[in-house]
């Protein structure tokens, strides 16, 4: 439900906090006060369009927060779908600002959120009727789910709607196999080709690094010939010049005589046995730099190959292969498909049976429900004094969808001897307003929409229904939270909580607030509502009444 809602520089509102009870929440006011404006402050955080126009005069921004709790499972699943977290305590806040240059940002639970998210939040948070806002009501292609919503379970909904979703999932590998003849053998000819050319290419995991180090090698290998000669020159000498190890060996035969130059002979030993391992090094490294003139050509050339198919099949050797292994797959698939067709073909007649059979069993749940429903409706519009009203749930057999093959439409005669037309064609403001009034009464206990409000649902309508319509509202109340804009002394008396819309002018600004009345504001606020101007002490006393006999209920 909508514990609090919290409006700044919205219209003539410049800062105001509403904090509602959980049963019938009542904004009354004269006309022109501003009860439209909470209204459209509740739109604007459930992600309806707003405009600058909203924004206080003089104002940069416009803000709007609501605060619920016990918000219900379609909810904590919503956000969930959405990417938001849900919290322990099963609260939510929403929060919106508007810019008066017409930028405006959202957030749920304190993270950022989109417009359209807040909208779909909105939706199964709250329901806002109002005599120009029926879609839901007015449209046959939402009507069965006020049917659906009196399931006692809804195993038959769930087991159609698995079924359905199966047959989708057959018919759509059938509609992919049965392509075009000639798709299938362009592609089979494509597959075959990219097969072939992967196969013959031989391709090794790494060896595109290992080919590129060989490259590096022999494009250098020349000055490390050099380098390596130069090395071994200084190690041997040549005829003009002894080389290192030359030179030690002399000095080691020269001082070998002498026991006192042991040491440094053993030291020579060493360093002579260093030489030869240098040596050997520069031997190995020559052999490895030794290469057929050709190879560089070939290495080039297999680089430029795997360049070629890397742009073709995949960056690296393993998505080359992967590439390989999945043409094959496709191409057996094709190769097969004939067989994996007929097969499809027979678990889609299976499936197709299954799914009428469903449908049925759904369409025949749907149409016990519907006669007890109607007879619920009628009941509740003749408490409402509609009590000529005709109301009937429609049933036509339509093509298989995910709701069934079922295309319900409600609708109404308001006059006897008139058949039932539809209800968006023949219901005015006020019968519209008291037939949703009735429907959601009786779906008070199956609805997981915490909020409703009606706006001005007593429009056109007398004294006497207007009691009766209040009496419903506390009803509903009793299930479902519900905030109700009215202009009837009648409909006010029924409220758990009743607020006061009023302005008010301070130097040249005007000033809407919203104050929460006790018994005595309440009384004075529903004499005003019934005799306009002048407040008799005759109108405070039956506004007394009124209180006190809706406290006796």
């Amino acid at each position: 439900m909508l514990k609090t809602l919290d409006i700044e520089n919205i219209a003539v509102i410049e800062k105001t906090t509403v904090d509602f009870s959980s049963g019938l929440n009542v904004l009354t006011g004269e006309t022109g006060a501003g009860k439209s404006i909470v209204v459209d402050s509740i739109n604007a955080i459930l992600g309806e369009r707003t405009s600058k126009e909203l924004v206080r005069h003089g104002a940069e921004n416009a803000y709007v927060s609501a605060y619920f709790e016990d918000v219900s499972e379609t909810v904590h699943e919503k956000l969930n779908e959405l990417g938001f977290e849900s919290e322990e305590d099963n609260s939510l806040l929403l929060t919106r600002k508007i810019s008066a240059f017409g930028k405006s940002s959202c957030k749920i639970n304190g993270k950022s959120a989109t417009v359209s998210m807040l909208k779909e939040i909105g939706n199964v948070l709250v329901n806002i009727h109002g005599q120009h806002d029926s879609q839901a009501l007015l449209n046959p292609d939402f009507q069965y789910k006020y049917i659906d919503m009196l399931f006692d379970d809804s195993m038959a909904l769930d087991e159609y709607k698995k079924s359905f979703k199966e047959l989708i999932s057959v018919r759509r590998r059938l509609k992919a196999l049965t392509s075009d003849e000639t798709d299938k053998e362009r592609r089979l000819e494509l597959l075959d080709y990219q097969i072939n050319e992967l196969e013959e290419a031989d391709i090794k995991v790494g060896e595109r690094d290992e080919l590129s180090k060989r490259k590096a090698l022999i494009n250098k290998s020349e000055a490390i010939a050099a380098a390596l000669n130069t090395a071994l020159l200084a190690v041997n000498g040549d005829e003009e010049a002894s080389g290192i190890q030359s030179l030690i060996n002399d000095n080691f035969n020269s001082l070998s005589a002498f026991d006192e130059a042991k040491d440094i002979c053993e030291l020579f030993a060493d360093i002579n046995d260093k030489l030869e391992g240098v040596k050997d090094k520069i031997d190995l490294l020559f052999s490895s730099i030794d290469f057929d003139p050709n190879e560089l050509e070939q290495i080039e050339e297999r680089l430029d190959l795997l360049y070629k198919f890397s742009h073709k099949y995949g960056e690296t050797e393993e998505e080359m292969l992967a590439f390989l292994d999945d043409a094959k797959a496709q191409r057996n698939s094709i190769i097969y498909s004939d067989e994996e067709l007929e097969k499809l073909s027979t678990q889609y007649d299976e499936l197709f049976e299954k799914t009428v059979r469903l449908a049925q069993r759904l369409s025949d749940k749907r149409k016990a429900t519907a006669k007890l429903f109607e007879n619920s409706v009628k009941s509740e519009l003749e408490f409402l004094d509609m009590p000529k009203l005709k109301f009937v749930v429609s049933f036509e057999k339509g093509n298989l969808s995910s709701t069934g093959f079922d295309k319900i439409e409600f609708l109404i005669s308001t006059n006897p001897g008139e058949p039932p037309k539809p209800l968006s064609k023949i219901a005015s403001g006020g019968e519209l307003s008291r037939i949703m009034l009735a429907i959601k009464n009786i779906l008070s206990y199956n609805d997981t929409i915490g909020t409703l409000i009606f706006d001005e649902i007593d429009t056109g309508v007398s004294g006497r229904a207007s009691q009766k319509i209040g009496l419903k509202l506390k009803s509903v109340s009793k299930n479902t939270q519900v905030i109700c804009v009215t202009h009837s002394a009648q409909i006010a008396s029924n409220a758990d909580e009743h607020f006061l819309i009023q302005k008010e002018f301070i130097g040249d600004r005007t000033y809407t607030k919203v104050t929460a009345l006790d018994f005595e504001a309440r009384k004075n606020e529903l004499a005003r509502i019934m005799g306009g101007i002048h407040i008799t002490d005759t109108l405070l006393k039956s506004a007394e009444e009124m209180l006190s006999s809706q406290e006796d209920i």
